[in-house]
């Protein structure tokens, strides 16, 4: 960057695949965009996500960001999309709830079925005990997270964005009508701002003086070594335990959640190995035979609100700032549709799913707004 100010209509912080994904809907509009990048597209969440899409959620307005986001996806060689199938294995408390989600989900033209531990199998080998059933989606599955990230970057830039990569956001304030960033090597100036900054939400809010409650948690992924004989696993979430498992080639990678596991860690968590092998070997008794590849394990973040929704939309009472940020590790198998419904926020118009239910007022508080502010 020089150092001269750039002026654009909208800057987005962050090219993940939500921001990349939203800069080429928003320069679509014929808005002049210009996206600041830490570091490199996809080189944050997005890159070391477990790259599972799905659109087995239990609210509209999740089946429906995930069922438009997929098609999209299915669309797009560059995806990588594969449709291996989600399978949820659900414990007996959770079971009336989770049917009347799967109802949901085939009112909106979502095909997932009901199916019995016992029928379940089909899908997967695993240990029935104490659960209250099962549901499978054949059009959930993966994509390739590098990938559909750069194709959007390479779309945005074909409408007309312009990518600024390792360039960090030092200062922000909102003045004159415009926001005014200054980053390295120089500053920008635009009258909106999209936030989609990922684990870094949070603090790029702080910069201007806003409090949006987005923090970073560290996310293991353990990869094995090539199955022998070869099994051909769909995504496999175990809601009692909290374990999730798929093939990967002749591989499998899974993971679990650490709740303790909040804040600025990087690394490796081994100490978390074992826990998990636990609690996956209980359900999946077959893991016993499979080798641990701990160099081909990863680590990674989620961005966490605090109820575990992605905030989207206009900030209260902050010209021109909008979030899309908050996803709790679902950026990926929403970006498609959210990058649509961020365009049509910026332009005013009503978005084609409603939103209402992740906006930053659910929170019942205003965002702690300073207005003109000198960083």
């Amino acid at each position: 960057m020089s150092a001269s100010t750039l002026t654009a209509d909208l800057v987005v912080i962050g090219a993940g695949i939500i921001g990349a994904a939203s800069a080429w809907r928003l320069a679509q509009r014929g808005l002049k965009v210009l996206v600041l990048e830490q570091g490199s597209p996809a080189g944050g969440s997005t890159g070391r996500s477990a790259a599972g899409v799905r659109a087995q959620f239990t609210t509209e307005t999740n089946i429906l960001l995930s069922k438009h986001s997929i098609g999209e996806y299915a669309a797009l060689p560059e995806s990588g999309y594969h449709p291996a199938g989600y399978l949820m294995l659900v414990p007996e408390a959770q079971w009336d709830a989770h049917r009347a989600g799967v109802s949901l989900q085939r009112r909106l033209g979502v095909p997932t079925e009901l199916l019995t531990p016992e029928g379940a199998q089909r899908c997967a080998a695993f240990e029935p005990g104490g659960l209250g059933g099962c549901s499978f989606c054949a059009t959930d599955g993966f994509v390739d997270p590098h990938g559909l990230t750069l194709e959007y970057v390479r779309r945005a830039r074909g409408a007309g964005a312009r990518f600024l990569l390792d360039t960090a956001v030092t200062a922000i304030e909102r003045s004159g009508g415009v926001w005014r960033l200054r980053a390295s090597g120089g500053s920008v100036e635009a009258p909106l701002l999209l936030n989609a900054a990922g684990a870094w939400a949070g603090e790029l809010g702080a910069l201007a003086g806003l409090s949006i409650p987005v923090r970073p948690a560290r996310r293991m992924v353990f990869t094995t070594g090539p199955l022998n004989p070869p099994r051909r696993v769909p995504m496999v979430f175990d809601l009692g335990s909290g374990v999730w498992l798929r093939s990967e080639g002749e591989r499998l990678i899974l993971g679990r959640a650490d709740p303790a596991d909040v804040g600025w860690r990087e690394g490796m968590d081994w100490a978390w190995l074992q826990p998990t092998l636990e609690a996956a070997m209980t359900r999946f008794p077959w893991l016993e035979t499979a080798d641990l590849d701990r160099r081909a394990s990863w680590w990674g973040y989620y961005e966490l609100t605090p109820d575990h929704q992605p905030i989207v939309g206009r900030l209260p009472g902050v010209e021109g700032w909008l979030n899309a940020c908050g996803f709790s590790g679902h950026g990926v198998m929403q970006a498609a549709a959210v990058a649509r419904v961020i365009a049509q926020e910026a332009v005013g118009e009503v978005p084609f799913i409603d939103i209402d239910p992740l906006r930053y007022e659910r929170f019942g508080r205003a965002p702690n707004v300073v207005t003109d502010i000198q960083v």
